[in-house]
């Protein structure tokens, strides 16, 4: 009987393992933060799990992206107006969208020396920036080509974990700078959390399982012994 419970005990955290991993590899993947631009939220070689194929991207969702515009390499910005918003900033990196000014907590307290600008997104693109305003490439370097703007469908993926290095590694928490203008605001975190877990889980009862049931061997053979 106890071999049968730890039968399906070590099948069980099978299942668990690999289901949890399934999640992670197909819906997850780790990118590389190239430059400083987005400090202090993501530091210049920090590696993040950004989710892939998660929909549309909402103001204060920080993105992997690419284009051709921006020269076709993959970046990492904030989205901080979609199409239709009208944004504007000022030489302190300041923003106001719809003419509602954000207050940004995650910013670099950096001065910040830029040109001030007005937007209006197109539908069906993105206006991006960096956190650190005074040392990004971002929206606001790209003016004269469609007012700075990027695709939408040109999104690879959301960010939404640091896990290198070890000292900074965690779950990046959904912002609610823009909540006061309504959808398309940050999205929560997907299933990073909860399959990951589930895998560690299923790790944790598959050795345990097989040290319960050596050691019972064990003590088996320890009591044959005795009796011989």
């Amino acid at each position: 009987m106890a071999s049968i419970v730890q039968g399906v005990v070590i099948a069980l955290g099978f299942v668990m393992l690999v289901g949890g991993f399934a999640v992670l590899a197909v819906q997850y993947r780790p990118y590389k933060i190239p430059t400083g631009s987005m400090s202090p939220t993501l530091e210049s070689g920090d590696t993040v799990l950004a989710r892939t194929g998660a929909g549309s991207a909402g103001r204060g969702d920080i993105v992997v992206f690419q284009d051709q515009d921006w020269g076709n390499a993959t970046l990492v910005k904030r989205v901080v107006a979609v199409g239709g918003d009208t944004v504007s900033g000022d030489a302190a990196g300041r923003i106001t969208v719809n003419g509602k000014p954000v207050t940004e907590p995650y910013l670099e307290p950096a001065k910040v020396m830029a040109t001030g600008f007005s937007v209006t997104v197109p539908e069906g693109r993105l206006f991006l920036l960096g956190d650190f305003r005074g040392n990004s490439m971002d929206s606001r370097s790209h003016l004269d080509v469609a007012f700075g703007t990027v695709p939408a469908s040109g999104v690879k993926a959301r960010v939404e974990a640091v896990v290198q290095p070890m000292s900074r590694a965690g779950l990046q928490q959904r912002t609610e700078a823009f909540a006061e203008l309504g959808a398309p605001g940050a999205h929560e975190p997907g299933p990073l959390v909860p399959a990951a877990w589930t895998s560690v889980g299923g790790a944790v009862l598959i050795v345990l399982a097989s040290a319960v049931g050596w050691v019972a061997s064990l003590i088996r053979r320890l009591r044959g012994r005795r009796r011989a």
